[in-house]
């Protein structure tokens, strides 16, 4: 919709009854207000109104201002699992002006800073998720009892068996619009994979939301959890969330080159900015893998199916699903981010680390060919490739210390975050595990 007409008229051939406001907390999980459809024009002005304090990681007291969640006209689209409502995303303000504590605000204010050199950021995510069911005691399971293979990806019956979920959630998301090409059964039990093309970063980061808050009602409508959770299984690969990405100027990607001597079709552009990533890798991981449970996934080593499929290495390389960026001819894969990351901060963050690279010419260096995975510590080193934070409390100290990323996202956001993540590292150390119960009870 372009005009305020068109959207009315849009709400009455619908039948639209409701309108979700919705917008994202600091962890990148929706949240909304139901408003009735015959009071758009609110949402459009001065928006729907929410106690700031009640949200994670808005900054604000409870003797503070209110959040106001404006609506972006062009963003109306229907919610198909569920007649009568339609969803509008917003932008979070206090006083009448853009919050900086909004992570939607925030990737904005880094997508102007592509505007003024004529460059867009097209991402295309690819979000893994586990279909799992609870039992009587809390434990999860596949949802489907029979996916059992030890070696279940690209599987038939493991996707056939899965395939009522899978149409469902198919067909809602090509109704709002989205272009759904492929589906598969991944390297886990119960784990699945849908992709949709590509877009401009702000799109692709209101589409994955989208896909999560359609994911997790359909399934629960079927009586099942979809998780996106990083690594819900011991012995099995976790979810990722892969980050496709090209600079390009409306017309042309300036991300690929033909040219380029190394067969990998990257341009100079290309080559600066992957540079940049990888040099504030740690810092990113923090924000592209934000949770405990994050580096669960991000292993050395294997999994029983072969492969952990998680890049634990600070590298890049053609075609290579063991480095950390993957180069697929002419563009980037980011292999770092997980179900669990806000898509908006972390695109943020992807680009400032980029365009510092840029910035000042960064030399990406070699890229590696082998599997990483085969390599031992002392071969590691020899080669100069670095290793990720292997736990979220590394990750939080490398963003402390990384000005550039930390300006990206504000002084106040990175510590709001900062702290919330802290205060979860911490929750997690004091925690008493069953796996040290079973180890230490009678051991002592």
């Amino acid at each position: 919709m372009k005009t305020l007409a068109e959207a009315k008229q849009f709400i009455r051939d619908n039948q639209v009854k409701y309108i979700l406001a919705q917008f994202v907390d600091i962890h990148g999980v929706a949240k909304v207000k139901s408003v009735p459809s015959a009071h758009l024009e609110d949402i459009l002005g001065s928006g729907a109104g929410f106690a700031g304090g009640a949200i994670w990681g808005m900054g604000i007291a409870p003797n503070g201002p209110d959040y106001m969640a404006v609506g972006e006209l062009s963003t109306l689209s229907l919610i198909p699992w569920q007649p009568g409502y339609a969803r509008i995303i917003c932008d979070g303000h206090v006083n009448g002006k853009p919050y900086e504590y909004d992570s939607r605000v925030v990737l904005k204010r880094q997508i102007e800073r592509l505007k003024q050199h004529g460059w867009i950021l097209y991402t295309g995510l690819e979000p893994e998720f586990s279909l799992l069911r609870m039992d009587e005691k809390g434990g999860i399971h596949p949802s489907d009892e029979t996916d059992r293979l030890q070696k279940p990806c690209y599987d038939y019956k493991g996707i056939t068996r899965n395939a009522v979920f899978l149409e469902r959630l198919t067909e809602a998301l090509i109704a709002v619009g989205m272009d759904v090409y492929q589906i598969d059964h991944e390297d886990a039990n119960g784990q699945f994979e849908i992709n949709y093309t590509y877009a401009d970063c702000l799109k692709s980061a209101d589409d994955y939301i989208m896909f999560k808050m359609a994911a997790s009602e359909i399934a629960n409508d079927m009586g099942m959890i979809c998780s996106f959770m990083p690594k819900p299984f011991s012995n099995r690969p976790g979810n990722g969330m892969h980050m496709h990405m090209s600079i390009g100027d409306g017309n042309k990607s300036l991300f690929q080159d033909d040219g380029d001597s190394t067969g990998l079709g990257l341009s100079k552009l290309a080559y600066h900015f992957m540079a940049g990533i990888l040099a504030h890798a740690p810092a990113l991981a923090a924000l592209a893998a934000p949770t405990v449970n994050s580096y669960k996934r991000l292993v050395v080593g294997r999994s029983l199916t072969g492969s952990t499929w998680a890049p634990a290495y600070i590298s890049y390389g053609n075609n290579n699903r063991s480095t950390m960026v993957r180069i697929p001819y002419g563009r980037l894969e980011l292999r770092l981010p997980d179900g669990s990351c806000n898509p908006y901060l972390t695109t943020a963050a992807v680009i400032a680390a980029g365009m510092d690279g840029v910035k000042r010419e960064l030399d990406a260096g070699r890229g590696h060919d082998i599997n990483l995975y085969d390599l031992g510590p002392a071969e590691l080193k020899r080669m100069n490739i670095g290793i990720l934070p292997q736990n979220l409390h590394e990750a939080l100290i490398a963003l402390e210390s990384d000005t550039v990323i930390r300006d990206a996202l504000g002084d106040g956001l990175s510590q709001e975050f900062l702290d919330l993540k802290h205060m979860e590292w911490v929750d997690y150390m004091r925690h008493v595990s069953d796996w040290e119960i079973q180890r230490y009870v009678e051991f002592y």
